[in-house]
C-alpha cells in the first residue's frame, strides 16, 4: 500500500516525542511505501535538513510555510494568446473566492450571531470550502497564487468584508497595518494549495493520504480527496487549533489578526474533520476538542501514542522495603510546577527524615526554562540547607538535579529503577510520557489530575490537585509507608501499560485502520481506472499486477504489462449467449 504521509513542523525535520510516532509508525510498517511530503515552520529545521529515512520512506516533497515562496515553488499563468485578459480572469476569480473564505471567517462567532441570521454555521462553512477549492483549483490552472495572496487586491478585498455589515465588531475596526498582517500571516498558511504536489509522481499515485494534523499539513490530503478520490485519515496527540490558541495570545499580534487567523483555523480544522474518512486521537482530552469542533464522533477513534517497552524490559518491579526515593523526570519548565514539588518534599520531611527526591531531566523548550531551573535550584538550598551528622563530614541536600547521561542516570531506566515512587507535578500536561515509562518499569506513582494523566493511570496510581502541595505530600507519604500496597499498584502499571501503550499496539491500530480505508475506497486515483464512463465507482477496478515492471528497465523507471495497462487488449475473453463478450466478463 502507499501512504502519502502529510507533516507539519515534524517529521523528518524535528525530532523529539512529539514527532517520534511517525518513525515508529513507518518503521513498524515495512510492507507499505510511504510517500512523505514535509512542510517545514522555521528555518532552522530547513538548515538542518530531514533526518535519516528507513528503506519503506521517501521524502516526496517538502516546502517552507515561512519566509518568501521558494522560485522553484511559484507557478507561472501559461501562455494565452489574450495574456492580458487571462490576468485579468485569473484576479476575478481570486477576489471572488478569496472574498468566500475570508467572508466565512469574518462572520460572528456563533454566540454573536443574531438569532434568526441569515447564514448560520453551516453557510460560512459551505462558503470557506467554496473559497478554499476555488483557491485551489486557480493555482492548479497556472495561477500564481502565492502572489496574489500578498497582492493589493488581496488587501481590498479583506478591507471590504472586515469593513462590511457582516463582519465580526472587533474587525469593523480593522486598521491598514491589521489588513496587512492578516494577509501576510494567510498565504504560508494557504501555499499548500499552490505545491507541485498533485501530480501523478505525487499525491495523485497514492492510496491514502494520512496527515498529522488538522492544520496545513491536511490541506494537501483535503486536495488529494477533491480531485483523486483518495480517503484522507487524520491523526492529532494534541490538537492543532488548541495549540494556536494557546500561544496565540503570546504572539504580537492585535486583536483583529488574532480573530481572523483563530476564525481560518477554526474553519479549516472543520473542513478537514468533515472530508476525513476516519480521525483518531491521542487520547479522551484530544478527541472532545476535535468533537467540539465538528467531527463526527462515528469516525473518531482513540489511538494511544505507543512507547517502545523494550529499554524498561530489564528493570525488576519494586521491592517492598522501607526505601524513601522520589524520582522526577521531564524537561524542566514553569508548567511542570517543581516549587510546588519542592514544598510537598519540605512537607514530606518532616514526617519521613529519610526521603530523597531527584529530579532527573534537562531544560524545556520554554524560553523561561534556564531561569525557572536556577529559581528551583536556590529553593532547594533554602528549603534544605546542607546538613552533617557531626563536625567532619561533609553536608549533602536530599534534592538533587541531574540530567540523564551521568553517572548516576546513565539512561531512564536507570532512574526509575532508582525510585520508591515517581512523582509527576505538572499545572499543565499532554500525554505524560514520563509515567508510561514508569509503569512500564512497574513503579508506583503520584500524580496530579492534568491532561491525559487520569486516562493513563487508569486506577494503578495515585492521583491529587494539581497545585496543591499539601495533597501531594500526603499521597507521597502514603506510598512510602505501605511497601505492599506500592508493590501491587506498580504490578498493575506495568501490565496496563503493555496493553494500551506499547508501540506494537499502535503500529497495529493504524495498520487495521489503513486495511480498512483501503477496502472502502474505490482501486484507485481517479483516471486510472477507478471509475468507469458514467463516472460510478468501480472498487478494485486496477490490479495490483499493473504496479510491476515488465522486463529490465532504467533506474527509477516502472513500466506497466499491456495487458494491465488501461484501454489494453485482454487474454481472454468470456462470451455471452449471442457470441458477443459479455460485457465485464474479461480473464
Amino acid at each position: 500500500m502507499r501512504i502519502g504521509l502529510l507533516t507539519e513542523g515534524g517529521y523528518p525535520y524535528a525530532s523529539g516525542e512529539a514527532h517520534g510516532w511517525c518513525e515508529r509508525l513507518v518503521r513498524g510498517l515495512p510492507g507499505h511505501d510511504f510517500a512523505l511530503h514535509a512542510l517545514t515552520t522555521d528555518a532552522r529545521q530547513d538548515a538542518r535538513g530531514p533526518g535519516e529515512l528507513p528503506a519503506n520512506v521517501r521524502l516526496a516533497g517538502s516546502a517552507p510555510l515561512w519566509g518568501d515562496v521558494p522560485v522553484a515553488r511559484r507557478r507561472t499563468a501559461p501562455e494565452h494568446p489574450g495574456g492580458r485578459s487571462a490576468g485579468r480572469r485569473a484576479r476575478r476569480r481570486f477576489v471572488e473566492h478569496f472574498g468566500d473564505l475570508v467572508a466565512a471567517c469574518a462572520a460572528p462567532a456563533a454566540g454573536e450571531r443574531a438569532t434568526g441570521a441569515e447564514s448560520g454555521a453551516d453557510g460560512q462553512a459551505d462558503r470557506f470550502a467554496s473559497g478554499l477549492y476555488g483557491l485551489a483549483d486557480l493555482a492548479r490552472a497556472g495561477a500564481a497564487l502565492p502572489a496574489l495572496l500578498r497582492s493589493e487586491e488581496a488587501v481590498r478585498v479583506l478591507e471590504a468584508v472586515c469593513h462590511g455589515p457582516g463582519a465580526a465588531p472587533v474587525l469593523q475596526g480593522a486598521q491598514v497595518t491589521d489588513l496587512l498582517a492578516a494577509t501576510a500571516e494567510l498565504e504560508p498558511a494557504l501555499r499548500p494549495l499552490a505545491l507541485d504536489w498533485y501530480g501523478d509522481a505525487g499525491l495523485a499515485g497514492v492510496d491514502l493520504c494520512h496527515a498529522t494534523s488538522a492544520g496545513a499539513a491536511a490541506l494537501p490530503g483535503l486536495l488529494a480527496k477533491r480531485y483523486f478520490g483518495t480517503p484522507l485519515l487524520v491523526t492529532e496527540h494534541a490538537v492543532r487549533l488548541r495549540e494556536h490558541y494557546l500561544t496565540d495570545p503570546t504572539a504580537p499580534r492585535t486583536a483583529p489578526v488574532r480573530v481572523l487567523l483563530a476564525a481560518f483555523r477554526r474553519a479549516l480544522a472543520a473542513e478537514t474533520y468533515a472530508r476525513a474518512a476516519l480521525i483518531t486521537a491521542g487520547g479522551t482530552r484530544a478527541r472532545r476538542w476535535q468533537e467540539r469542533c465538528g467531527a463526527d464522533p462515528a469516525r473518531l477513534r482513540t489511538v494511544y501514542p505507543g512507547r517502545d517497552a523494550g529499554p524498561f524490559a530489564a528493570v525488576p518491579d519494586a521491592a517492598p522495603d522501607d526505601s524513601a526515593t522520589l524520582v522526577w523526570t521531564g524537561a524542566i519548565a514553569p508548567d511542570k510546577d517543581l516549587v510546588g514539588l519542592l514544598h510537598a518534599f519540605a512537607a514530606l520531611r518532616r514526617e519521613v527524615p529519610a526521603a530523597t527526591l531527584r529530579i532527573i531531566g534537562g531544560l524545556g523548550a520554554d524560553p523561561e526554562a534556564a531561569g525557572y531551573r536556577a529559581q528551583c535550584r536556590a529553593l532547594a538550598a533554602q528549603l534544605f540547607p546542607d546538613e552533617a551528622v557531626d563536625a567532619r563530614s561533609a553536608g549533602e541536600n536530599p534534592v538533587s538535579f541531574e540530567e540523564f547521561g551521568g553517572p548516576a542516570a546513565p539512561t531512564p531506566a536507570d532512574a526509575y529503577d532508582s525510585a520508591t515512587v515517581v512523582v509527576l507535578s505538572s499545572a499543565v500536561e499532554g500525554f505524560p510520557r514520563s509515567l508510561v515509562e514508569a509503569m512500564f518499569c512497574g513503579r508506583a506513582t503520584v500524580s496530579t489530575d492534568t491532561g491525559a494523566v487520569c486516562e493513563v493511570i487508569g486506577g494503578t496510581g495515585l492521583v491529587v490537585p494539581p497545585r496543591n502541595p499539601r495533597a501531594l505530600a500526603e499521597a507521597c507519604r502514603a506510598l512510602l509507608a505501605d511497601p505492599e500496597r506500592r508493590a501491587r499498584l506498580g504490578a498493575a502499571a506495568r501490565a496496563r501499560a503493555l496493553e494500551l501503550f506499547t508501540v506494537e499496539q499502535n503500529v497495529a491500530a493504524f495498520r487495521g485502520i489503513y486495511l480498512e480505508l483501503i477496502a472502502q475506497a474505490p482501486g484507485g486515483p481517479a483516471g486510472c481506472g477507478a471509475t468507469a464512463g458514467d463516472g460510478v465507482p468501480r472498487p478494485f477496478a486496477r490490479p495490483a499486477e499493473s504496479r510491476m515492471p515488465e522486463g529490465p528497465s532504467p533506474a527509477g523507471a516502472v513500466r506497466t504489462p499491456s495487458w494491465a495497462r488501461a484501454g489494453g487488449r485482454a487474454r481472454r475473453t468470456r462470451y455471452g449467449a449471442a457470441g458477443e463478450p459479455a460485457a465485464g466478463q474479461v480473464w
